[in-house]
């Protein structure tokens, strides 16, 4: 699991290890409560000292990820509840390449101030609300109705994120054992959401330059008969691939077929970078009640609205309500306001959006170009990521390496199912231009380091 390990000499072999093994821990690869190898074992099959092991475990101690007593070894612990776990402690949301998120859209002070007259109203009644404001709901509706996919109010369920969403329709459609089809590679969070349901995901191929093997799917649909599957077919994270119209005809009739409902994640669906787009109708046009579609407003307006949605048949927004109330009681009454303001008149908006997305996607294809020039990658048509191949299965290594450079970037082993994926990484483009040269730059160094074996490569600050 530690693989090569140590890349930055004999120095810093105790750092490097503890870093690789926080890596492991942080990446759910080692759960809490794992028994880590005796000092003297670790030191044999490492070909290392044991102060050089016993420096590492020193420093995953003060970071409280291992406990250790004396006479029982150790074993990984999560950290303290509360505290801020020290790698973060550097961390530089301006070479931040682990999120792909970008700032908020400009316009959204300009809602904020719009809405506060109805905010005075709304102070008057208790707050709560479980399925959502009704002028978002109407509006939300409005845009599906817009997209090609007729809608009532009556068919939406605002939620505090599209994760959130889809947490509420696994407690809702799912029970311990069930499978769940999903995306491999797909969004780190949403096989952790499965497993966290104590559902098992089943993965089916996306491929970085083909998209989805339906063939695949469909055979997935046949033989693992999922309770549920989960699919991002507008521009896909972390590959960016658009399913056209034909192939979500096919899926949408293969999850009919199976009768196998499915959440569509549209969270990325806005961030269409082509430049004269043929719109591109929801996959529930195809799939009828057996998709159930999610929507956020992180990507399209801003992540801190921590708001999204579910589109569904009536009949199943009633049963996720229900399940909800169990959870929360509804979402903020002021961040409901506001996204019904931005979503009032939505395209200006969003065309602001993609052109500042445009150009950050464009800025960082240039940045990998120069300092990253043996990294091959499909340029998207959307979505806020590149998928890359490495020249080199290295990935995890890369993402320590790269921490040491002072850029943050996620290993794509958190994108697989079961992990894996060394030789792939993912580079989000929502970072600024000068920002996200810097990082690519730093990553470029950090990448030569860990080919290279050596000693740290200087980083000249600028």
């Amino acid at each position: 699991m530690l693989g090569d390990w140590r890349h930055n000499g004999a120095k810093r072999g105790a750092s490097d290890l503890a870093a690789a093994v926080e890596l492991q821990v942080r990446d759910g690869r080692l759960p809490a409560g794992t028994r880590l190898p005796a000092e003297r074992e670790l030191a044999d099959a490492l070909g290392v000292s044991r102060t050089l092991v016993g420096g590492a475990l020193d420093r995953l101690r003060e970071r409280g990820l291992v406990a250790s007593r004396q006479g029982a070894g150790s074993w990984v612990t999560p950290p303290a509840a509360g505290a801020t776990p020290p790698s973060d402690a550097g961390r530089r949301p301006d070479r931040d390449l682990a999120q792909a998120s970008p700032p908020a859209v400009p316009g959204l002070l300009d809602a904020v101030d719009a809405v506060r007259p109805r905010l005075a109203a709304e102070l008057l009644e208790h707050g709560y609300s479980a399925q959502g404001l009704p002028v978002l709901r109407e509006r939300i509706a409005q845009r599906y109705t817009a997209r090609g996919l007729p809608t009532s109010p009556a068919q939406v369920l605002v939620t505090n994120g599209a994760q959130h969403a889809f947490a509420l329709v696994l407690r809702a459609l799912t029970a311990p054992g069930d499978r769940v089809l999903v995306e491999q590679p797909s969004y780190p969070n949403t096989p952790v959401a499965i497993r966290a349901a104590n559902a098992q995901p089943v993965p089916v191929a996306v491929d970085p330059d083909d998209g989805w093997d339906l063939p695949g799917v469909e055979a997935a649909l046949r033989q693992a008969a999922p309770r549920l599957a989960h699919f991002t077919v507008d521009f896909q994270n972390p590959t960016g691939q658009l399913l056209d119209a034909d192939g979500r005809e096919r899926l949408g009739a293969a999850l009919a077929r199976a009768r196998t409902p499915a959440v569509v994640d549209e969270t990325m669906a806005e961030l269409d970078l082509r430049p004269d787009p043929e719109p591109v109708v929801p996959l529930a046009a195809f799939a009828g009640e057996w998709a159930i579609t999610v929507g956020s407003a992180a990507k399209s307006y801003w992540g801190g609205l921590r708001l999204g949605w579910i589109r569904a048949s009536e009949e199943l927004v009633d049963r996720l309500v229900s399940a909800r109330c169990s959870l929360d009681l509804g979402s903020p009454v002021l961040e409901q306001l506001v996204l019904a303001e931005l979503l009032a008149d939505p395209e200006p908006l969003l065309f602001r959006r993609r052109a500042e997305v445009r150009v950050m996607r464009d800025a960082v294809v240039a940045a990998l170009g120069e300092h990253c020039p043996d990294w091959t990658f499909r340029v998207p048509d959307g979505g806020l990521s590149l998928w890359c191949r490495l020249p080199e299965p290295m990935s995890t290594r890369l993402s320590v390496a790269a921490a040491n450079h002072g850029v943050q970037v996620a290993p794509a082993s958190r994108f697989g199912v079961h992990g894996g994926l060394e030789r792939w990484l993912r580079v989000p483009f929502s970072l600024l231009p000068d920002r996200s040269h810097e990082a690519v730059r730093r990553l470029g160094l950090a990448a030569a380091s860990v080919r290279s074996g050596a000693a740290d490569v200087a980083v000249a600050v600028t």
